[in-house]
């Protein structure tokens, strides 16, 4: 059997009494970075073979692991922090399983979205997680825009070095919406900070957080909620950056706010003209 094992996302003592004893029964473990999973493996006194398993060579290990598998060998396999297959690797070595009849399992664990929504302090009775978010302009526009709109608690996990940008790019959006950046979840130097889109924003566009970072903010819910002339100023400034005209970044701008089309495009030439 494959067995998919939660770890921990910092604490090395986040790991359950059902994921050690897997550990040290598997006929073999592989994982994201054999020499972070060393480490924990030293920590609990478990000699294994490790074997590399990453988003670059999954598609090829995967084809290893089933056939091991149907051997009748017991695999393990864990992904740096956390919950395999949840932003890191894991998610092929499953569906490798499914097509082939094979049978896997998952044991649960730490999870640095589950913390960080308790932690937050936010309205958590329901959540969406974003991961990371994009890079490109034009997904990474969209995807935040699908965050101000979800009107519940947003999820996402971010590097120290773009925490503030972050932050920045959704306070002209939801300026006002209750926020926490968590940092460094279950280590030493666990830290909540809480405050206003804005406010965070302002904070950590001047100092850089240290360790590693989650952003929690708390949605407005768009039934009830108007999306700021700012927030929609925001959106067309984008918009033309990408290349729009004046009439298509109105209309679309137009379609997300429920903002007249005319004020939007009037909006839109005075942005243009004054970029000439």
């Amino acid at each position: 059997m494959l067995t998919l094992i939660a770890s921990p996302i910092g604490n090395l003592s986040d790991i359950t009494f059902r994921a050690v004893e897997a550990l040290r029964n598997a006929d073999a473990v592989y994982c994201e970075d054999t020499r972070h999973s060393l480490i924990l493996l030293n920590h609990f006194g478990i000699r294994k073979t490790l074997v590399s398993c990453h988003e670059h060579n999954e598609r090829s290990r995967a084809e290893e692991v089933t056939e091991r598998v149907r051997r009748g060998e017991n695999i393990a396999y864990l992904s740096d922090a956390g919950m395999p297959g949840i932003s890191d690797p894991g998610a092929v070595l499953v569906s490798a399983c499914i097509e082939q009849g094979l049978p896997y399992t998952v044991i649960p664990g730490a999870s640095a979205v589950l913390t960080a929504v308790v932690l937050s302090g936010l309205p958590g009775s329901t959540f969406s997680f974003f991961g990371f978010l994009p890079r490109d302009r034009k997904p990474r526009r969209e995807t935040m825009d699908r965050i101000c709109r979800c009107g519940h608690l947003a999820i996402l996990f971010e590097s120290p070095h773009r925490v503030g940008t972050t932050l920045k790019e959704f306070s002209e959006r939801i300026p006002d919406c209750p926020a926490a950046l968590l940092r460094e979840l279950t280590k030493r130097y666990e830290s909540v900070e809480r405050g206003t889109v804005r406010e965070l924003a302002e904070r950590y566009l001047q100092n850089e957080p240290k360790g590693e970072c989650v952003i929690a903010i708390c949605c407005p819910d768009q039934a009830g909620e108007t999306i700021t002339e700012e927030a929609a100023e925001a959106m067309i400034r984008d918009l033309l950056a990408e290349g729009c005209s004046a009439k298509d970044a109105a209309s679309q701008v137009s379609l997300k706010t429920g903002i007249r089309k005319n004020t939007l495009y009037a909006k839109a030439m005075e942005i243009r003209n004054t970029q000439e």
